[in-house]
């Protein structure tokens, strides 16, 4: 059931800034995303994976940021 905290796909909605979801949707098109939301859905991924009870790092930011540039999602 959607919304269920339980399954395994549950999702949640959330709001970005239009401004924001603009540029994701000009960054992303010609790439193998098909949507903002499977975008930001990848990033939040690999920003949470691993995750401990440690803050992300300024390594793990920058290592994020470089493979987001090496992509060209990011400038």
């Amino acid at each position: 059931m959607p919304g269920d905290p339980v399954s395994p796909h549950a999702t949640r909605s959330i709001e970005l800034p239009q401004e924001l979801v603009d540029a994701i949707a000009a960054r992303i098109r010609g790439s193998s995303f098909k949507s903002v939301d499977a975008f930001v859905t990848f990033v939040l991924a690999r920003l949470t994976e691993g995750a401990s009870d440690s803050p992300f790092s300024e390594e793990d930011e920058r290592r994020l940021k470089d493979r987001l540039r090496s992509l060209g999602y990011i400038d």
